[in-house]
């Protein structure tokens, strides 16, 4: 579906939702809303402008004529669809971008290398009731802490187990193709689950984050099988766990004056063109 299509859609939503606004709320500039279906493809922002403070659209914008509820007009210009690159490339240059990637790869460091500055480090996190503590290769417990630091009940959720880490991680799908991208770390030998009389165990999942190491979640992901989730900032400097940003594009619309609109009106039904309605 071409771009005009897919934002000839959005707008349509868009002026849609702003008809029962006041007049004050729309015409100074403002974002009104980000359109994506999913986190990899663009995001469309559009931003209404007032009539004294234009956008001036670069050459060769598309554009189109939309109208809300209440029949103001706005003339909206559309982001150039983004072209697929073409042409040929010859056999040594792929191979010598093979061959960069390869010798980058040898370079990086391993997941594991990267959360080093984890060790000897305890994180703590409190949901409610429950506190949960991390020890980076060293144990996960649930405690309930009261008067500031005195323990009066605590469940080990597991201790870090090497073995069935390595195994884990060979098992899974390989982090490129992963939604969610993080190394799993694998804790057995719980205490002893009531519901089950098996111990408890937890899958530490480290994803990269820009901000501080920190604890973000805990789930229950079976009986007394957990996931807990820590975000770590050297992570981030593997490519693999990085983050993807989508690209964001603006649809900037003008709000069209009413002496130019008259003129517009006429030159459309004599071109037999009509602008676009903004239907609930």
């Amino acid at each position: 579906m071409r771009i005009t299509q897919i934002l000839s859609s959005l707008l349509i939503i868009s002026l849609s939702s702003i008809s029962n606004v006041s007049s004050d709320q729309i015409f100074p500039a403002h974002l009104v809303g980000t359109f994506s279906r999913n986190n990899r493809e663009p995001k469309y922002t559009i931003e209404y402008l007032p009539e004294d403070a234009p956008f001036h659209p670069g050459d060769n914008l598309e554009s189109m004529v939309m109208l809300d509820k209440q029949g103001r007009r706005f003339l909206c210009f559309l982001p150039k669809e983004e072209e697929s690159a073409t042409g040929w490339t010859s056999t040594q240059q792929n191979v010598s971008t093979v061959l960069m990637e390869t010798d980058k790869q040898l370079k990086l460091k391993t997941p594991d290398e990267l959360l080093q500055p984890l060790n000897d480090q305890c994180l703590l996190r409190q949901e409610g009731w429950w506190s949960y503590e991390f020890c980076h290769l060293g144990s996960v417990r649930q405690l309930h802490v009261e008067d500031g630091n005195k323990i009066v009940q605590e469940f080990s959720l597991g201790k870090y187990d090497a073995e069935a880490t390595a195994a884990f991680n060979q098992n899974v799908s390989h982090a490129s193709t992963m939604k969610e991208r993080y190394h799993s770390h694998i804790f057995t030998n719980g205490t002893t689950c009531d519901l089950t009389g098996t111990p408890r165990e937890v899958e530490v999942r480290f994803v990269c984050a820009e901000t501080r190491a920190m604890v973000t979640s805990i789930t229950e992901l079976s009986t007394c099988k957990y996931a807990l989730t820590v975000q770590c900032p050297t992570l981030c400097k593997h490519p693999l766990f990085q983050l993807e940003k989508p690209v964001s594009h603006t649809i900037h619309c003008n709000l069209i004056p009413q002496e130019e609109d008259a003129t517009r009106n006429e030159e459309e039904r004599v071109v037999g063109e009509s602008p676009k309605v903004a239907d609930s």
